[in-house]
């Protein structure tokens, strides 16, 4: 075996025992909430009967000792099975199967998108260090590190769609639409600029921010001195040199940071009304779904453990100083 084939066997099981300790924690903790699905069914029905209460409490298995209950999710979680969604009538895992590939692209989009212009801005303000360039690229990235998203997106929406009416203001595709081929892929790129922007800019102004004290830091080693001695110009050396040790921390950063942006989803889809995995999560809260809630978080655990996993690997095929150890 292979040393990524060694490294791959240790990391496997010890990713598995981090998403079922997670799940167990979340399990506890969403039920230590206050009220449960029988709760909101008695109220939206106004039922008062404490026998037909108890009844549904014996149907959704809610009469249980916590323990009893915990072990009973462990073992369907073993078994791949995420539960049945009393809310919308169908299992846990096939509703989040319809709604994953949304969210993936609305994800994969604005990290993309956040790691390209963050990458940019950065490199750019390290290159014009205390010039007018570095403090409009400084005042931007503080403005948009520190506005919430929810904000970003509420006025997208009043300037780009209610005032100049340039972008849809919701949902993935044009309702009723029936547009196919290269029409139906622009229809949805449409309706994914303002969520994407949105949900992006936080991680842009972060990554700008990062990336130019790496590239202030890189720029000043010995090696780069010893590049430009033998003829490179200062862009090349920061092209060839400084660059792919700079956005090593950028590397690391997407990954810890991909359960963070999940959350953000949660306020992007449910402002721009995108059909994705955090509006289905919001609107699990609300009703008290545990078994949907129980599902999509975790989904995030999942692909948090799994993306850390990824970027460690790339950590080690970038800079081949480090070892998989």
């Amino acid at each position: 075996m292979n040393r990524l084939g060694r490294y791959t066997a240790r990391r496997l099981p010890q990713t598995i025992l981090v998403a079922l300790a997670i799940a167990m924690v979340n399990f506890v903790l969403l039920h230590l909430m206050p009220g449960d699905l029988v709760d909101v069914l008695a109220g939206e029905s106004n039922a008062t009967d404490r026998a037909y209460l108890d009844d549904l409490r014996r149907k959704f298995g809610l009469d249980q000792p916590l323990p009893v209950q915990l072990l009973s999710y462990l073992w369907r979680v073993v078994q791949l099975d995420l539960g049945f969604s009393f809310r919308h009538n169908m299992p846990v895992a096939t509703l989040i199967l319809d709604r994953l590939p949304d969210t993936l692209l609305l994800m994969a989009a604005a990290i993309g998108l956040a790691v390209l212009l963050g990458v940019v801005f950065g490199v750019t303000a390290a290159r014009f260090v205390n010039t007018a360039i570095d403090r409009v690229i400084s005042v931007l990235a503080l403005v948009f590190y520190a506005t919430p998203v929810f904000w970003i997106g509420l006025m997208m929406i009043v300037l780009f769609t209610i005032e100049l009416g340039w972008l849809p203001s919701s949902g993935m595709a044009t309702i009723g639409g029936s547009a196919s081929g290269i029409a139906a892929v622009l229809d949805v790129a449409r309706h994914m600029v303002m969520p994407v922007l949105a949900l992006s800019l936080f991680y842009v102004a972060l990554y700008a921010r990062i990336m130019r004290a790496a590239m202030l830091e890189v720029l000043r080693l010995d090696y780069i001195g010893a590049a430009r001695a033998k003829g490179l110009t200062r862009g090349q050396a920061a092209r060839r040199h400084a660059l792919p040790n700079a956005v090593l921390p950028i590397v690391t950063l997407v990954g810890v940071q991909v359960g963070h942006m999940m959350g953000g989803a949660i306020l992007v889809e449910t402002v721009f009304a995108w059909p994705g995995i955090g509006r289905l999560a919001f609107e699990a809260v609300f009703q008290r779904d545990l078994n949907l809630l129980l599902g999509i978080l975790l989904l995030s655990t999942i692909m948090v453990v799994t993306i850390n996993f990824l970027v460690d690997l790339l950590y080690a095929w970038l800079d081949p100083r480090i070892e998989l150890s």
